[in-house]
């Protein structure tokens, strides 16, 4: 099967310089921003580690705001956004499990549940196409 030519338009845009580098902070910005906002209040980051059962809570608070951090700049770099990606994907696979069980809730609440555990799913693949982006990978033909 052969691939379809993108119109010209979009092969322009897609050819922006920086474009690459805004399309990660893009994927990047949740990290960022759920850092920052734990980092500033870290009362809050504990009460939110502990309200998922998890124990000690200021050195989990810590180490989520490391990774969310830390990953987020390996992945905003191209030379290290393979890294970036890995770390952070470990990360929502975790927190996802942790935070978003949609099998043990009923009703709409389920339904609630079972969406935001998918779009996490979507972003560790976000990560991952990112990654391989970079690395000059775009799949098999």
């Amino acid at each position: 099967m052969t691939d379809i030519a993108a119109p010209h338009p979009i092969d322009r845009m897609l050819a922006l310089p920086g474009l690459d580098n805004l399309a990660r902070l893009a994927l990047a910005s949740p990290f960022l921003i759920s850092g920052l906002v734990k980092l500033t209040d870290f009362g809050g980051a504990m009460n939110e580690v502990a309200g998922l059962g998890l124990q000690p809570a200021m050195p989990i608070a810590a180490a989520i705001i490391l990774t969310q951090l830390g990953g987020s700049a390996f992945f905003l770099s191209r030379r290290t956004c393979w890294l970036g990606a890995g770390i952070l994907a470990v990360f929502t696979v975790l927190a996802t499990l942790l935070a978003h069980p949609f099998w043990m809730f009923e009703g709409p609440e389920r339904g609630h549940q079972t969406a935001t555990f998918f779009e996490h799913v979507a972003i560790v693949g976000g990560l991952a196409m990112a990654a391989l982006l970079v690395k000059g990978r775009k799949g098999r033909p």
